[in-house]
């Protein structure tokens, strides 16, 4: 398929390569088959398990176009309405505060060329057990963008490019004028994942109080959708004093490690969204009798835990590993950030700057720098 304008990708060969990528012009796209999309990349957002690659600590299929976090506009449909042409959204206006679950309401946005839309990262067959168990992200057969090899597909499954193609079978959710580009492109990993976290972090008996540790960008989505789901108190930890300064933005109140002590057996749920490991001990120690742990941030290798059975035995207390999210997650995300992109300013989470593929090495740097939670790529 050719087309008028620039076609370009960033391919990515490895960190033991100087430089490690390289920008790829090319005059064709793909072909778009039955069930696929095409679309071009409108803002990406450069996640931290990118970084962690750039660094030589995750591993890749190579050569490869990366990225995942994007809002794109939709050139060509070729989903049939079987597909799930029409995406349903929540009949709900500015005003609504976030706090009441989903509905199965009368709304919904074609998804035309020109629609504006973010996509399920994980792609899975619907089919094997796992799927059938409700852990579709953990598909056998998973595709997951922007982490598979340059000759998986058509070439374009990542979002350092101009364009991408999306796969049949691939759940698209228009984004709602109100949310803006800077607002929405991190949220189809973030926010996304966060759904999912926060569903699993509920007990059965109350819900008043929470501890998120870590506020980067999935402990500050977690603040702001624990804030509006009746939790009275949302207490966040970081090493990062200007980040956990923040978080009082998105309806977090600030927990300095001066103070960790005088909230033992206090918290309902406890949230991990930090990565390191050496946090667990504390976590135990501040959740209540009965209470609930959720870890979504740990993934990696040097996740070691020093804690003992017995701390988690004798506080009856129930721990869940969280990674990834379901479709529904997607679109509840998209829901709740409509609903509340008027109490929480998003737009803060990105740099005020965003690069081209050309500067692409420059907006690796500034990532790095941990400056902004986000730093964007306009492709």
């Amino acid at each position: 398929m050719s087309v008028s304008e620039e076609i370009a990708r960033l391919v990515y060969v490895g960190a033991s390569h100087e430089p490690q990528w390289f920008i790829q012009y090319c005059k064709d796209l793909p072909d778009v088959g039955p069930g696929e999309v095409l679309v071009k990349v409108r803002l990406a957002t450069i996640c931290a398990s990118d970084l962690h690659t750039f660094a030589g600590v995750r591993n890749e299929p190579l050569p490869a176009v990366l990225g995942h976090e994007a809002v794109c506009d939709v050139i060509i449909d070729r989903r049939s309405n079987e597909e799930n042409e029409f995406v349903f959204l929540p009949d709900r206006n500015t005003e609504h505060d976030g706090t009441e679950e989903n509905d199965q309401s009368d709304s919904s946005i074609p998804l035309s060329p020109g629609s504006r839309v973010t996509f399920g990262v994980p792609l899975s067959c619907k089919q094997c057990e796992r799927c059938r168990l409700g852990v579709t992200q953990k598909c056998k057969s998973l595709f997951k963008y922007g982490h598979c090899a340059l000759n998986d597909g058509g070439g374009f499954s990542g979002c350092y490019a101009t364009h991408m193609l999306l796969r049949a079978g691939t759940h698209i959710v228009p984004l709602p004028p109100q949310v803006t580009d800077k607002m929405a492109a991190p949220i189809n990993c973030a926010l996304a994942t966060i759904v999912n976290v926060v569903e699993n972090a509920r007990t059965q008996s109350r819900n008043k109080v929470a501890l998120v540790q870590g506020a980067g960008i999935l402990g500050t989505y977690a603040c702001a959708m624990l804030s509006r789901k009746g939790y009275q108190r949302v207490l966040c930890t970081d090493v990062n004093q200007s980040r956990l300064n923040a978080i009082r933005k998105f309806g977090g109140e600030p927990l300095y490690a001066q103070d960790v002590s005088k909230y033992t057996d206090f918290a309902d749920c406890v949230i991990e969204v930090c990565g390191s490991p050496s946090v667990v001990e504390d976590g135990i120690n501040m959740l209540r009798y009965g209470g609930t742990y959720v870890w979504a941030g740990m993934v990696h290798r040097d996740s070691m835990l020093s804690v003992t059975g017995e701390s988690v035995i004798r506080k009856s207390i129930t721990i869940k590993g969280i990674h990834n999210y379901e479709d529904r997650h997607l679109t509840e995300a998209v829901t709740f950030l409509r609903d509340t992109c008027h109490l929480f300013p998003y737009e803060e989470l990105l740099s005020p700057m965003t690069f081209s593929l050309k500067d692409f090495g420059k907006a690796v740097h500034l990532a790095e720098s941990r400056t902004f939670l986000r730093v964007g790529i306009q492709p």
